[in-house]
């Protein structure tokens, strides 16, 4: 290091003065600086170079903690940086020309299922058939034990043969007892007593036809047989349970139509339009679609999640739309007034909504109140404050401020002629 750290100068006229017109030029690395005004009367003597630069450069922390103080009030005639210029995403505004469009998602359920069940109790021997599988009207699907059945029918039947018996004797009585009181060989008690015994058994033959037959049923009753055609969607019981009458067995969905189903928020089935048309489509391939309209209506909310059950009936739904299958159904509701932007362009001014509007000319933002309508996750519906053509900022709002300058990113500029689209267009 030079040995000659500073010297000083005298109150001549400088290139460069300060505020007191003497100086002190530093040449030292330990500093890496020059002090451009400090007044020498300040600088105590003992700290002072002589001629030469003898004095050591250790008194130079010394002189530059002296000088400090003073820098403050040194002129700076250098010019203020330059605005910062952010960068900025935008979209230009256009008013809405239709109506919200309300996706929810739904399974494909059959219109009318069945549970098939037995009439009688008993032991359940077959199930002929598995979820899944296809039925027909009149096949078999599950059998119970038929013993203690054969068994009733036989009891039946043999009453009823000897009821049958009783009513050939009493019906050939009844025949001898007219005979002779025609002839005047009887009285007519004993006719009278003939007719009542007659009428008596011929009630018995009948009560016993009625249990044979009613044993007869009940045998036909432990075969269990589908009603109509269609596919079974589920089982409630196995192979050697004992089972109850009216106990599920096998649960049927019918081929008569299908249905997409959907639980509907409160607030969508209020603000839905009378007797919509639904556009359903499979979630996984969103070429299978279908329509339909609602045809029920649930009353009653779900006590957990408050929703609503919803029932579209689809016409002709194609196969590939099998029961269970995931759906998508998109309603379109009623148009309502105002502009949508997305809902990253929304931010507070003064505890208000607002938004950041890119002047056209300028490329400078200002903060615009505005009203909101409704608003979701993904956009927000401005009610006032926006008209067709405002150039909103949707991305870095939280770094801006009134005034500054910005740069739309994509090398885009929003000029006032730019060219747009129905709704908002994004840049």
């Amino acid at each position: 290091m030079d040995n000659a750290a500073w010297r000083l100068a005298g109150p001549e006229p400088l290139g460069h003065k300060g505020c007191c017109g003497y100086r002190i030029v530093a040449r030292t690395d330990a500093f890496g600086g020059r002090i451009s005004c400090v007044q020498s009367s300040m600088v105590p003597p003992a700290i002072r170079p002589r001629a030469g630069g003898s004095r050591r450069w250790r008194n130079l922390p010394i002189v530059a903690l002296l000088a400090l103080p003073l820098l403050g009030g040194c002129g700076d005639d250098t010019p203020g940086a330059a605005p910062e210029v952010r960068p900025v995403r935008v979209v230009t505004v256009e008013p809405r020309t239709g109506g919200d469009v309300v996706s929810l998602t739904g399974t494909v359920e059959a219109r009318t299922e069945v549970n098939l069940a037995f009439r009688i109790d008993g032991r359940l021997t077959e199930r002929l058939v598995n979820v899944g599988d296809r039925v027909t009207p009149g096949q078999v699907v599950a059998r119970l034990d038929r013993q203690n059945e054969e068994n009733s029918l036989r009891a039946a039947r043999a009453q009823l043969n000897a009821a049958r018996g009783q009513l050939v004797e009493a019906r050939n009585n009844y025949q001898r007892q007219r005979d002779l009181l025609q002839t005047g060989f009887t009285t007519r008690v004993r006719y009278d007593q003939a007719v009542q015994t007659l009428q008596t058994i011929q009630a018995q033959v009948d009560a016993a036809q009625a249990q044979a037959n009613i044993a007869e049923n009940r045998l036909g009753y432990t075969e269990l047989h589908a009603d109509s055609a269609g596919t079974v969607t589920a089982r409630g019981a196995e192979p050697g349970e004992v089972v109850q009458a009216g106990r599920m067995i096998l649960q049927v969905a019918r081929d008569d139509g299908r249905d997409a189903v959907f639980d509907v928020p409160p607030t969508l089935k209020d603000a839905a339009p009378a007797d919509p048309v639904i556009e359903v489509q499979l979630t996984m391939d969103p070429a299978v679609r279908a329509v339909g309209r609602v045809r029920e209506v649930s009353p009653r909310a779900d006590p957990v999640t408050g929703t609503f059950r919803v029932r579209v009936g689809l016409a002709d739904p194609p196969a590939a739309m099998r029961l269970g299958s995931t759906v998508t159904g998109r309603l379109e509701l009623d148009g309502s007034a105002g502009i949508a932007v997305p809902a990253s362009a929304l931010t507070r001014a003064q505890g208000q909504p607002a938004v950041w509007i890119v002047d056209p000319r300028s490329q400078v933002v200002a903060l615009r109140p505005v009203e909101v309508v409704r608003f979701d996750p993904a956009r927000v519906v401005i009610g006032q404050g926006l008209v067709a053509g405002d150039v909103v900022v949707t991305a870095g709002v939280q770094a801006l401020r009134p005034g500054q300058p910005v740069r739309l990113l994509g090398g885009q500029t929003a000029a006032a002629d730019i060219p747009r689209t129905a709704g908002a267009t994004a840049r």
